[in-house]
């Protein structure tokens, strides 16, 4: 009798793996692509962080003489660079911008001077910032019905330009 009843209990375990299986892999598969969205994420917020380091290495805001005074070719080209797995699919969510302030707090700057420096605070000195949000489309592998079939991920950084 012993012997039967172990024959008996010999396939619950295939049954169980059975049932348990699928639902262990699409919860692999979930974290896979939830670990993927947050890395593209990381990534867009650093080609924020790229294009406005780029900018405040190259002159900020002084140094070109178009209408904006940012240089936002080379600042879009570091960028994409800096976005390995989504490159061209990054983007400005708004055109990148500068601001002036004077280190005291006295007063805010206007930094609409182009090709040339501008100069104005009297007590102390001035403090020049680049202001660049980014965007970038991701697009999941695996698709499920009721999620969207891709996301918009925003990245802003400010960073001040050395004097």
């Amino acid at each position: 009798m012993k012997n039967f009843r172990a024959l008996e209990e010999s396939g619950q375990a295939l049954i169980e793996l059975a049932i348990s299986l699928p639902l262990l892999l699409s919860m692999l598969l979930g974290m896979s692509e939830l670990g993927n969205l947050f890395y593209c994420a990381i990534e867009v917020t650093n080609s924020a962080r790229a294009a406005a380091q780029y900018a405040t290495m190259n002159g900020g805001a002084f140094s070109i003489t178009n209408s904006s005074g940012l240089d936002t070719t080379g600042m879009l080209q570091a960028a994409q660079s800096d976005s390995n797995n989504l490159g061209t699919a990054v983007s400005f969510s708004s055109t990148p911008t500068y601001s002036c302030t004077c280190a005291d707090g006295t007063a805010n700057y206007s930094c609409n001077v182009v090709g040339s420096y501008p100069s104005g605070c009297s007590s102390s000195h001035l403090i020049v910032t680049v202001t660049v949000h980014t965007q970038g489309t991701f697009t999941p592998r695996i698709k499920i019905p009721g999620l969207p079939a891709s996301y918009i991920l925003q990245g802003s950084s400010i960073e001040e330009v050395l004097q």
